[in-house]
């Protein structure tokens, strides 16, 4: 029974290993036939038509009806008395700015410790001084001795440090009921065989962007900032697939 279910999980990690490498195969074809060239960059569409993409929906307040005053310029709900050259409008530029500093400092030290001793008995169980020595040696005279004995000593410390700073244009590609604009906007840089991206999506507000079409990345909400890589360096600091399968797979 038991080599019946070594054997099971033997198979059964076979196929697993086989389905990832059908399923790395096209991947490793394109990865092949560019060997001794450059990573290639990807081409430029339309961010909305991409699969997967989905219109951001946020909570919003009721329209106001547009009224006019009588012998004046401005209208209810309007946010500028001049109109200016700033992003606005689905398709038009953002830059982003991206400025990015965390640091993280953090140590937990933990200490326990128990120790209990519980004795309880009966001086003569039902009579046994009275039956004489062999009862004695038969009944109990003490129910319950234990000792226990508990210790915990936990330490646990934390250091982390980013810094990133750049930036990347991007493409509003909704504007919400309110105003606010959706933005989306990846920027790629080859340097010999290999490829770093830059990816920066989120809600701005009209009103936190600057004057020169600009804007900090800590005023984005929903800010979805990525920041990596691929070619060459990229595939040598990665596990192979069997390995990264294993590592899932293996209870130990």
């Amino acid at each position: 029974m038991l080599k019946l279910a070594s054997l099971n999980r033997i198979v059964l990690t076979g196929m697993l290993l086989a389905a990832a490498g059908l399923a790395s195969g096209c991947s490793s074809i394109d990865r092949l036939s560019q060997i001794g060239e450059s990573p290639k960059l990807t081409a430029i569409d339309n961010p909305t038509t991409q699969p997967g993409y989905k219109p951001v929906q946020m909570p919003m307040p009721k329209p106001e009806t547009v009224s006019y005053n009588a012998n004046s310029l401005w209208r209810n709900g309007s946010r500028a008395f001049f109109r200016d050259q700033r992003a606005a409008r689905v398709g038009d530029l953002l830059t982003v700015t991206v400025n990015f500093t965390d640091r993280a400092n953090i140590a937990n030290q933990t200490q326990r410790s128990r120790v209990s001793k519980d004795d309880s008995g009966i001086d003569d169980f039902a009579g046994a001084k009275l039956l004489g020595a062999t009862a004695q040696k038969v009944l109990p005279g003490r129910l319950l001795t234990t000792d226990s004995e508990s210790l915990s000593d936990g330490k646990g410390l934390v250091q982390r440090q980013e810094n990133l700073q750049t930036s990347v244009a991007t493409v509003v590609t909704q504007v919400l009921p309110n105003g606010n604009l959706v933005v989306e906007g990846k920027q790629e840089i080859r340097v010999n065989f290999e490829i770093r991206e830059l990816i920066v999506a989120g809600i701005v507000r009209p009103e936190d962007i600057q004057s020169d079409n600009t804007i900090d990345s800590s005023k984005i909400a929903q800010a979805r900032i990525a920041y990596g890589g691929r070619g060459q360096i990229t595939d040598v600091q990665q596990p192979r697939y069997g390995q990264q399968v294993m590592d899932v797979l293996l209870p130990f």
